[in-house]
């Protein structure tokens, strides 16, 4: 797969995940937002925003996880785990 296909298959692939009527677990959400955002911000360190401590801890804990992927292996997981789950 070509760096364009790829790109072309992950936004798909976040379209996907953005618009589905599926209500997937916390664990494979966690994943799908490290994933996204290991493969948009790979060089530098991001770190998440919002009200709740707790659910910023388990944001931190997922992306300390995926830190080491590059951006294509993480566009790929991501990739992988939407055709996985997200069926309809």
């Amino acid at each position: 797969m070509t760096d364009e296909e790829l790109n072309i298959a992950f936004q798909k692939a976040y379209q996907k995940a953005c618009t589905t009527n599926i209500q997937l677990p916390p664990d494979i959400m966690l994943h799908l937002y490290a994933y996204y955002k290991q493969a948009i911000h790979a060089e530098e360190f991001y770190r998440p925003s919002g009200d709740s401590d707790l659910r910023n801890a388990f944001k931190l804990n997922a992306l300390f996880q995926v830190k080491g992927l590059s951006k294509k292996q993480a566009k790929k997981r991501y990739i992988a785990l939407v055709e996985k789950y997200i069926t309809d």
